[in-house]
């Protein structure tokens, strides 16, 4: 066998695996209690997240909130088009 080319089948499985690999967010607000999703933050360095929500296509700022990574199947209805 030739390691080379089996070298090269496991470096463009890996690659492939990564590149496939999508981050899903929800970010809750704790002073309106309403819940986001995107799939992109933008941190500032006041501390507030910038994204566009999946579900509305609206652009939100947040000063204060929780973030946390999420499966896809966990994101609501209509989010993913």
């Amino acid at each position: 066998m030739n390691l080379r080319k089996i070298g090269a089948g496991v470096g463009l499985l890996l690659l492939t695996a990564i590149g496939g690999c999508e981050h899903y967010y929800m970010v809750q607000d704790p002073t309106g209690g309403k819940t986001f999703y995107t799939q992109k933050l933008d941190q500032k360095d006041s501390g507030a997240v910038v994204f566009k929500d999946m579900v509305t296509g609206q652009q939100v700022t947040l000063q204060n909130s929780a973030v946390k990574e999420v499966p896809k199947t966990e994101l609501p209805p209509g989010a993913v088009k």
